[in-house]
């Protein structure tokens, strides 16, 4: 048979289904691109709300910070304010503070203060300054009722000393207050070279005839006028280089670092020495003198010849 030959309509409509299969290929593919876009813009606006939702949250948590610590510095003042009106406070009123009662010459007067008449020695007028701040400091007092506690002790000379140097101190437009009370009182009463002569003479202290008992009571008593730090170990040290030789080199070896513990030390050294100096000596007074009378007796005794 021969072959069969392809009209040329059919060859038309090849093309015709080629080419409308290509459109819907390219319709497909521009479809599908389409909707890939649309995707695509939809991830991107998503994105950008959660951004602007972050943000957002972000600008809420800034607020709510500056709100707490807006509320926080009020919450202070507030505070301030209420203490400065409390401290402010007058001492009578429908409702008194109960620390009004605390700070009145009353219950100043409970604790027995000693009154200053000014005829006393130095170490008297440093020891009454002493008692005075024991009180306050204990009590917490406040720096104005200090200074009114303080002169209501002064008696005769003292009292007139003062009213002189309140006058002088307020021609001067100088504040009179607790600490200017003080600083005039020791400059009166116990002026720098006495301070400075108890110094010398603590640095000088040593134990000589006195007990270890008065010799500690004086050491602490006159350390207190030393100008410079001391420490533990520092007045032991001084404390040992005061004792005398041999008592000295008992407690030396024992290296107590304690002052407490080397005063009692040393103390209880000393009454062993003076309990063995004591029995030492009275044996001596038993048996010397019977000893010495009786070596006497042999050589008064005449020389008598044996017999044989």
């Amino acid at each position: 048979m021969a072959p069969s030959r392809r009209t040329p309509q059919s060859s038309q409509g090849d093309v015709s289904d080629i080419a409308r299969a290509i459109e819907a290929m390219v319709a497909a593919i521009t479809q599908q691109s389409t909707a890939i876009m649309q995707q695509h813009e939809a991830s991107m606006q998503r994105q950008a709300t959660t951004l602007e939702q972050q943000q957002l949250v972000m600008q809420q948590m800034e607020a709510a910070r500056v709100a707490a610590e807006e509320a926080h510095k009020q919450h202070m003042k507030t505070l301030r304010q209420l203490e400065e009106n409390r401290v402010a406070a007058p001492t009578f009123g429908p409702e008194p503070r109960p620390t009004t009662r605390e700070w009145s010459l009353e219950d100043f007067l409970k604790h027995h203060p000693v009154k200053f008449g000014g005829k006393t020695s130095p170490d008297a007028a440093d020891q009454w300054l002493k008692d005075q701040e024991r009180i306050f400091d204990a009590k917490m007092c406040p720096e104005e009722s200090r200074l009114a506690f303080a002169v209501y002790m002064l008696t005769s000379e003292a009292k007139h000393w003062w009213v002189s140097m309140k006058s002088l101190t307020k021609e001067r437009q100088e504040p009179v207050t607790w600490d200017v009370f003080r600083r005039k009182f020791l400059s009166e009463y116990f002026p720098n070279s006495v301070k400075y002569t108890k110094e010398v003479e603590f640095l000088q202290l040593t134990k000589g005839s006195k007990y270890v008992t008065e010799y500690a009571e004086k050491f602490k008593h006159l350390s207190r006028f030393y100008t410079m730090p001391l420490d533990e170990e520092w007045r032991c040290r001084k404390f040992e280089n005061g004792l005398r030789g041999d008592l000295r080199l008992m407690v030396v070896l024992l290296s107590i670092k304690d002052f407490a513990a080397l005063v009692e030390k040393a103390r209880v050294m000393e009454k062993m020495k003076v309990e063995v100096k004591t029995q030492h000596s009275s044996q001596q007074r038993v048996g010397g003198p019977s000893g010495s009378r009786h070596r006497h007796e042999e050589r008064r005794k005449p020389y008598i010849r044996p017999h044989f």
